[in-house]
């Protein structure tokens, strides 16, 4: 008669073998039990807003696609139109060293940025939500003697009004000049950098920037633009 411990490993045997060539055991579901619900990350916010204007991109269209991996090489460094409000231009801010007449150069330590304006789907809108757009002027000499030309020319029709072309990127200054309010569809090259600046690249992954081409005024702003300096007419 077997001992205790031939008993339970010819047990051990009998199980294995069974275990090994018999039926496999088959899976029962069971309901998960009361009480418990799933907990799933809220359904992210994306805002609706419109992604053209006619056939001009809105602000937020422009810089969607832009950062938008399916969309981005629709307007990545593609010739484009954006239609928008200004909501400010840096020639306020121009330093009184650099606003003086083409053919004096400013002082050496004179370091004024390049003439830039904001466009916004609103006049309000924070700088953040806003595409620079630089490009129609290459400092601020050349908008000195723009405004003076356009002052002398004011009271003639506008076909018969001379264009001012920048003498460094030979591209023709806008008139009027770009002015906080003004309502505008601006046609540019689009990309995340702009390069002409002598200072370095200037670089904006999020939102864009443009270099200007040409701009076309839907709604003129509340006054004309100017320099520091200068007589408002």
């Amino acid at each position: 008669m077997p001992n205790g411990r031939s008993a339970a490993a010819a047990t051990l045997a009998a199980l294995t073998i069974v275990n090994c060539g018999g039926e496999k055991v088959k899976y029962v579901p069971h309901a998960a039990p009361s009480g418990v619900t799933a907990s799933l990350p809220p359904v992210p916010n994306v805002p609706q807003k419109p992604i053209k204007s006619g056939d001009a991109y809105t602000v937020w269209g422009a810089s969607y696609y832009l950062r938008n991996v399916v969309h981005h090489k629709e307007v990545a460094d593609k010739n484009i139109k954006i239609t928008g409000f200004i909501s400010k231009t840096n020639l306020p801010d121009a330093p009184a060293c650099a606003v003086h007449k083409t053919g004096k150069e400013d002082p050496e330590n004179c370091r004024p940025p390049i003439p830039t304006f904001w466009l916004c789907d609103t006049a309000d809108a924070p700088d953040n939500e806003c595409i620079r757009v630089m490009g129609w002027a290459s400092n601020f000499a050349q908008l000195y003697d723009a405004i003076e030309a356009f002052d002398k020319d004011k009271k003639k029709d506008p076909k018969d009004q001379e264009a001012r072309t920048d003498n460094f990127w030979g591209v023709k200054i806008p008139n009027p000049l770009p002015v906080k309010g003004a309502q505008v569809t601006v046609k540019g090259d689009y990309a995340t950098t702009f390069t002409r600046a002598t200072s370095g690249t200037v670089a904006d992954p999020i939102m864009g920037l443009m270099t200007y081409e040409e701009i076309d005024t839907i709604k003129p702003g509340p006054e004309v633009a100017t320099l520091p300096g200068m007589k408002k007419h």
